[in-house]
């Protein structure tokens, strides 16, 4: 979303959304509200990756991409953070913009923005952006092309996590509309631990090490948007050594990993219908970052390699799930811009025969909806398989 620079690599998208009281950051899925929260916590798992796995970004070439991609994002959410206790959460509704079928670029609909407050809290969302900027310090921490953008980061990391512990509350209370797509599930907790953690991790200050350690933690069934409890735990058994954390993060791994009876014959670990591919590729990256951080008794290095290469094409269809991979892919993912054929009336249809006119490169779609291998159906109109 925004103004884009000259050097962005989807060259089929424009300029969009440039009269959002926030201009930037990264619209929702197939779809262009702009959901803080979900936002945040994709921005903290890249840039753990990018952080703990920087010498395969460079290997690859991809070292600036994933640093730009960062920074599209952390950029967006240091704008967003209005004042010491205002944090910009959502902008776009998300009934009228789920109406609308077209391209970001000829958007017309009234696009809201929505706040937490000291009055209005939301200690999840405050926390979570905290998380990310904080990583994100680490990530530019030393970039010569912008020495002072590490230590902003960081300084609005801190407020950020201030605003969550002083005032507490779920932001999908402030916010009802974002309770309607991206609700707090799990609460603010866990949260409130990933954000401390992840500013030991930028400051090396035990008062955030403390602050994590003191709640209570538990082993979760998922590492997710909403559920951050997984990684808590492996962070802390990374920097504490402690054996009960260790435990934790070797029994989350473990029973995921290691069950054959929550995967399917071609051994996708399912945990559930929405985003099945994106839970599974979660589970697996934080057990390989895991064993990467020297965590002992994290015995998932093979089956958490099977999740990736099931999504890239290993599995008995024959099919990679992540758009313009391999021989065989997705062709029609629920996206509006993907789908339009040009400009104008008619060229946008969420009915369209055949094909998306754009191929959306590098995008993974939802996967199966079962406990099925075929549980799967490249449809535009599949908004659980195919987003």
């Amino acid at each position: 979303s925004g103004k884009l620079p000259p050097n962005q690599r989807v060259k089929w998208r424009g300029d969009s959304a440039l009269g959002d009281e926030i201009v930037g950051g990264y619209y929702d899925a197939g779809d262009y509200v702009k959901f803080g929260f979900p936002m945040a916590a994709a921005t903290t798992m890249v840039a753990w990756g990018a952080m703990d796995f920087k010498s395969s970004y460079q290997r690859a070439g991809q070292w600036d991409n994933v640093k730009a991609m960062i920074k599209w994002a952390t950029d967006y959410f240091i704008e967003a953070h209005t004042s010491k206790y205002e944090l910009v959460g959502q902008i776009g509704a998300g009934g009228p913009d789920h109406a609308y079928w077209g391209r970001a670029e000829d958007m017309t609909m009234n696009r809201p923005s929505y706040k937490i407050s000291a009055s209005r809290p939301g200690s999840d969302l405050a926390a979570e952006t905290a998380a990310a900027l904080a990583a994100a310090s680490i990530v530019f921490k030393g970039d010569q092309a912008n020495p002072e953008y590490s230590a902003k980061c960081l300084r609005h990391a801190k407020e950020l996590y201030e605003f969550a512990e002083k005032y507490k509350g779920k932001y999908s209370d402030s916010i009802p509309d974002a309770a309607n797509f991206y609700n707090s599930w799990s609460g603010f907790q866990d949260e409130l631990a990933w954000g401390a953690v992840w500013l030991y991790r930028a400051t090396k200050d035990n008062t955030y090490l403390n602050k994590a350690k003191a709640i209570n933690l538990y082993t979760p069934t998922e590492f997710s948007w909403d559920n951050k409890m997984a990684g808590v735990q492996i962070l802390l058994a990374h920097v504490t050594k402690e054996t009960g954390y260790i435990q934790n993060a070797r029994n989350f791994c473990n029973n995921l990993l290691n069950d054959n009876n929550r995967k399917t014959n071609d051994g996708l670990v399912f945990i559930q219908q929405w985003g099945s591919l994106r839970h599974a590729s979660n589970v697996a990256f934080a057990c390989l970052a895991g064993q990467a951080l020297g965590i002992p008794g994290i015995s998932t290095k093979v089956p958490a390699k099977r999740q990736i290469d099931y999504i890239l094409g290993d599995n008995s269809r024959k099919f990679s799930y992540l758009v313009g991979f391999g021989k065989s892919y997705p062709k029609k993912p629920h996206h509006r811009g993907a789908s339009c054929a040009g400009v104008g009336v008619g060229q946008c249809d969420i009915n369209r025969p055949g094909d998306n006119p754009k191929v959306l490169m590098g995008a993974l779609v939802g996967g199966p909806k079962a406990k099925d291998d075929n549980a799967y159906s490249d449809e535009r109109n599949d908004y659980i398989c195919n987003e």
